[in-house]
């Protein structure tokens, strides 16, 4: 008797070998879940490379650890990548960061799937929402849906836990990663988004993951010409953090932020909506 995990499996094959034969393109951002979506096309594909398409958009909200992950996993698998320059901040209801960002910035990257989609003669697209997700409010899903855009995980019920153990089991160095949701995600909602802001907590949090941390975010909060930083630290790891407290706080105030704080609640999702 197959496993509900193979059972998914199997049903997850059946999805992706059922729209392979006009062309699939995953949205792949180096992420968990869209790779094992891609992981999961590719074996469903067998190797046809013109049917498959993966494409990851290239922005300042998208961390370059995230973009090297991306395209070590495609090489790794042996699927065509696309890298293509997103434009997200050209949208005033992106950067303006209220709480429908998150679906500005998934238009953007629908609407450019969409393009390629239909200049190499690909017929769908399709993402690694997940049925964990289904619990949240997801404003980025809403895109999906008017973008005609699939999410075989979350119909076929796979949850992230599944997924990692999948990945795992399958020697992928990407089941052990955190979640690694946009930098944009770390600005506090109404605070306008810049890529000068989103440079500031790239280099901040490198030096924290640098320094050791696993499990972490550096959220920016502003009011008036007041500008400062609060630090989501998994619990377990403050002691690590307050040891890069002198390099954090240098950095921090070089880049003109008054404040560096530690938030005693450590990380949770969703930090940055008030």
């Amino acid at each position: 008797m197959m496993s509900s995990i193979d059972t998914k499996l199997k049903e997850l094959q059946e999805i992706l070998e059922h729209h392979l034969p006009e062309g699939l393109i995953v949205a792949f951002s180096g992420g968990i879940d869209s790779a094992f979506l891609l992981w999961a096309a590719a074996q469903a594909n067998r190797g046809n490379g013109e049917q498959l398409l993966a494409l990851t958009t290239l922005s300042p909200s998208v961390p370059q650890n995230d973009i090297d992950d991306a395209t070590d996993f495609v090489r790794r698998i042996g699927v065509p990548h696309e890298l293509v320059d997103s434009y997200e901040f050209e949208k005033e209801g992106y950067v303006r960061n209220t709480g429908l960002r998150c679906y500005h910035c998934k238009s953007t990257l629908f609407e450019i799937a969409r393009q390629i989609a239909a200049d190499r003669g690909f017929q769908y697209i399709a993402y690694g929402y997940n049925a964990t997700d289904t619990g949240d409010i997801r404003p980025g899903h809403q895109a999906a849906i008017e973008n005609n855009v699939l999410y075989p995980l979350a119909t076929v019920g796979f949850t992230k836990q599944e997924i990692r153990e999948i990945m795992a089991e399958q020697g992928f160095a990407v089941a052990e990663k955190p979640a690694s949701p946009c930098l944009s995600s770390r600005i506090m909602t109404g605070v306008r988004v810049t890529p000068e802001k989103l440079q500031d907590i790239e280099y901040l949090e490198t030096i924290l993951r640098e320094g050791g941390l696993k499990v972490f975010r550096v959220r920016l909060h502003e009011h008036d010409d007041i500008r400062w930083l609060r630090l989501e630290i998994d619990p377990d790891e403050m002691r690590l953090a307050l040891e890069l407290r002198e390099a954090f706080v240098t950095e921090a105030k070089e880049r003109g932020y008054q404040w560096a704080t530690l938030d005693l609640g450590g990380y949770r999702t969703g930090g940055a909506v008030l």
